[in-house]
């Protein structure tokens, strides 16, 4: 996923000292060492500060502006919490520096990102984009409800290859802002961890991992059913939810979903087009003809239905041939549906005309159809694009 992330405008942050004046030997002896930024000097002053003054909202905050500065983040965020138990007299001084680290370590989380799609190396981008995933957690130890920060991490997870971890932000992002997106993306990672089961366990033959293979499936199910509801008109959604009905051997509620999306939206033509490739799947050759048929008339360059389409008669022609075989007939019908996929496959041909497998198909349906000089030229380009 090569994308370049936006930087946020870095707020400047200083900290402002209350004077020594009225202040234990602990606290003016920790702000001097802020000052002169020996940090270990004031956080040994400040833990004397806080053991004997358990009440010491300023040193609490002071310890966790020294903790920040390090960039030891949890136990920042745990001072200034025990701060802002004491008093809020420091309130405004804790958020601008909370809000001061999540836009530095945001900014620098970008960066390093954007540093990795730059770079050809493959181990060092993955590098910059582990530093990266660091610093976007920074900025969800700082502000948990940072959709924005869940969001990059996932970009950064997914391009460092870390896809076993991206379960935990997705399902954030999904809290906290239902984002259609990530109901998709959490799909996928669902989807893959499945597969990924399913061919362990016909490596091994070990049935737990089948069994989890089908836990898997009925999670991402439950995930986008859930997406569904709030989002009914989302094709990605729909898309994804009918993939999984048929991974999960659930084909008559994938064939439902969509027909009851059809109803809903009789010109998607997303929607038209998967619900043919489940047909076709089905072998119900003439309904997925329709449903293809369709998708095309609304969208006269859907390229993947001009190949479904002529990949449905092809089957069904070849099937029909079968037929007449076993029978020792002469119905020569499957001709009729051979002659029939000519026209969208080369249709397709138009946009991927270096596809090798598709020539081989149309070289055996001229050569069916008796047409010999057609035929040798599509196998010939089988054989140049090979």
């Amino acid at each position: 996923m090569k994308k370049a992330l936006s930087i946020l405008v870095v707020i400047s942050m200083v900290l402002g000292l209350s004077g020594f004046a009225c202040s234990s030997t602990e606290l003016t002896s920790a702000k001097l060492y802020v000052q002169q930024k020996n940090f270990a000097k004031a956080i040994d002053a400040l833990e004397k500060e806080t053991t004997k003054n358990p009440k010491s909202d300023e040193g609490f905050y002071l310890l966790g502006y020294v903790n920040g500065e390090q960039g030891n983040l949890e136990p920042m965020i745990e001072n200034f919490d025990k701060s802002l138990a004491i008093s809020n007299k420091f309130k405004k001084n804790i958020d601008d520096y909370k809000k001061f680290q999540w836009q530095d370590n945001f900014n620098k989380g970008v960066g390093l990102f954007n540093r990795g799609t730059k770079i050809t190396s493959k181990d060092s981008s993955k590098m910059f984009y582990n530093k990266s995933v660091e610093r976007f957690q920074n900025c969800t130890l700082i502000e948990p409800d940072s959709v924005g920060a869940y969001q990059n991490m996932v970009y950064s997870l997914i391009n460092s290859g870390r896809d076993t971890e991206l379960e935990k932000p997705l399902l954030k992002i999904i809290e906290l802002s239902k984002s259609a997106e990530a109901y998709v993306d959490l799909s996928k990672v669902y989807s893959n961890q499945a597969i990924v089961l399913m061919n362990s366990f016909k490596d091994t033959k070990n049935i737990d991992d089948s069994i989890k293979a089908m836990a898997m499936y009925d999670k991402q199910i439950e995930l986008l059913e859930e997406g569904q509801e709030l989002y009914p008109e989302d094709s990605k959604i729909l898309a994804q939810l009918s993939n999984a009905y048929v991974d999960a051997d659930r084909m008559d509620v994938a064939m439902e979903t969509f027909q009851k999306g059809i109803e809903k939206d009789p010109t998607n033509e997303v929607y038209r087009y998967n619900y043919g490739v489940l047909l076709l799947g089905a072998e119900d050759y003439s309904a997925a003809i329709k449903q293809f048929n369709k998708a095309i008339e609304i969208k006269e360059d859907y390229t993947s239905a001009y190949y479904n389409l002529g990949v449905s008669y092809l089957k069904w022609g070849a099937d029909l041939q079968e037929k007449a075989i076993e029978a020792d007939s002469d119905d020569l019908t499957y001709k009729e549906k051979f002659g029939m996929a000519v026209a969208p496959l080369e249709r397709y041909l138009k946009d991927f005309p270096e596809d090798a497998g598709i020539w081989n198909y149309l070289g055996k349906v001229y050569a069916n159809l008796g047409e010999n000089d057609k035929s040798q030229e599509a196998f010939d380009k089988a054989d140049l694009y090979r």
